[in-house]
């Protein structure tokens, strides 16, 4: 017995010092990723079998001070944090206290987009599958440091434009999550956030992981939130996400983020105990929206043939195997997931910066372990990036070109004065201050500007605060025949946040 057991460990060694290696060279091609793509900060934990097999920090907490990140260091997960929303819901399903296809409106009968049909046949699992008809981040300004509860930016929806018709297209929408969270208040009697620490952070042994950045005054091991300005790396504060809860609060690390990655990876199942039914897994890793994939993509990934989102979930198939995953961005934090249910493999990636470090690490742990080959997948991604921020420049270069010269306002600072607004947002004011035209947007108070003429009746918006997500723009006053100052069109380019939907018209 002690021969038969010796040899099989002979047996199994070269392949147990080969996953050794494979580690080691994973953690080497991170380090050296991390400082390539100038990332301050990040963590990375890799679950296979049911078990955490690698969990690591890299680089700095804060740019400028010597606290390193590890494996518990607190980020900002962002839209991860669909996951948890989408399975809360499918428990309710499990408990037969909730269907999929149950009408929203059942719940919140307050519940309306841009038309009455669409609102009565809009269902609980079209929340959570990005195709309700909203286009992508239309409205996410709404939720934006402003006061509107939950509830009140569910009801804001009905003010925003479709973009495709319901069910034929996908809009990635943030408010319709925020929506489905408050099914799942209504329906268990609880607010998200205590449904999913009840339901998931307790049993899961999540213990360093909150719902608030006010959570964070009892934590001591947080990384701080970078972006660029001007060309340079900096810190921001953390910004409270409390009202989109439901779409993307969730604050962890990636240990605690390994525990969501095994039970999903176990179809549900957790150290034994079944924390979802496998039926329920499966449907939230149905494609319940297909996307395009153009031949662009496809060349850059050719294993993939297909592409979408279940509930909650990205979804693909790579190497022949399922892949779910999902990405998140926060004011100064990006971060994604992959799960490969047939390896039982896990990925999550924390990082603190607004790069795209985290989509080529996962797809080098993924050929890892799926038997790909050795592609630099960072150094790809990293030429591409710096392209597309050259383009970038240029582009603003171009845009700067095309200001008029000598050119005068139509009239008088003064007459642009006054307050302006609509019914999705709420109100703006244009007030003089010391002799020059400042833009204050109410609902949320930091987002105010001072207005320096650009030319005609356009003025350049210079926002007093910094914001990872976008910088300068233009605001443009239009008038009416009769030649009065009626209506402000905001023009600021970003990928996030479209002030361009914002309704200002004059109001006094």
């Amino acid at each position: 017995m002690k021969r038969i057991r010796w040899t099989a460990i002979l047996l199994l060694l070269p392949l147990l010092v080969l996953a050794q290696a494979d580690l080691k060279k994973l953690d080497a091609y991170f380090s050296k990723a991390q400082k390539e793509w100038e990332v301050p900060g990040m963590a990375i934990a890799i679950v296979k079998n049911d078990k955490i097999i690698f969990a690591r920090g890299y680089g700095v907490r804060e740019l400028g001070k010597p606290e390193k990140v590890d494996e518990h260091t607190l980020f900002a997960i962002a839209s991860n944090s669909k996951s948890f929303t989408s399975a809360a819901l499918a428990q309710l399903v499990d408990e037969k206290k909730l269907s999929w296809d149950d009408p929203v409106q059942k719940y919140l009968p307050f519940f309306h987009v841009f038309d009455a049909s669409t609102s009565a046949d809009v269902r609980v699992r079209d929340l959570l599958s990005h195709r309700v008809g909203l286009g992508t981040y239309s409205g996410d300004l709404v939720w934006y440091g402003t006061p509107y509860s939950r509830g009140e930016v569910v009801r804001r929806a009905r003010f925003l434009k479709r973009a495709y018709p319901f069910r034929s297209g996908y809009g990635y929408s943030n408010l319709m999550f925020i929506a489905a969270g408050e099914v799942l208040h209504k329906v268990s009697g609880k607010p998200w956030e205590e449904v999913v620490r009840e339901r998931f952070f307790v049993p899961l042994g999540m213990t360093n992981t909150v719902t608030s950045t006010n959570d964070l005054k009892s934590k001591t091991n947080v990384a701080t939130p970078h972006g660029e300005s001007e060309g340079k790396i900096m810190t921001f504060p953390w910004y409270n996400w409390d009202v989109m809860g439901a779409a993307g609060a969730i604050i962890s690390s990636v240990t605690d983020m390994a525990q969501w990655l095994r039970v999903h990876g176990n179809h549900g199942v957790y150290n034994g105990k079944r924390i979802f039914s496998e039926r329920q897994s499966r449907f939230m890793w149905t494609p319940h929206n297909s996307f395009f994939l153009d031949s662009t993509a496809h060349a850059r990934m050719p294993e993939r043939n297909f592409s979408g989102y279940g509930l909650g979930w990205g979804l693909m198939d790579y190497r022949g195997r399922l892949v779910a995953g999902h990405s998140g961005g926060y004011d100064g934090m990006f971060s994604r997931m992959a799960v490969v249910p047939d390896e039982k493999l896990g990925i999550v990636i924390l990082t603190n910066s607004m790069t795209g470090i985290t989509t080529p690490l996962v797809n080098k742990v993924l050929d890892a372990y799926l038997g790909g080959p050795d592609r630099d997948w960072s150094g790809e991604a990293l030429v591409r990036e710096r392209a597309a921020k050259k383009k970038a420049q240029e582009d603003r270069e171009k845009e700067a070109n095309k200001r008029a010269a000598n050119t005068k306002p139509s009239f008088p600072l003064d007459a642009y004065a006054g307050t302006y607004g609509g019914a999705f947002y709420g109100n703006a004011e244009v007030k003089m201050e010391n002799g020059n035209l400042v833009l204050r947007l109410l609902p949320n108070p930091e987002l105010v500007a001072d207005l320096s003429h650009w030319h005609y009746d356009t003025y350049e918006i210079q926002w007093r605060m910094k914001f990872p997500w976008f910088g300068n723009g233009k605001a443009q006053f239009l008038m009416d025949a009769a030649g009065k100052v009626v209506e402000i069109k905001l023009d600021v380019p970003n990928e996030d946040f479209w002030f361009d939907e914002l309704e200002l018209k004059r109001i006094n």
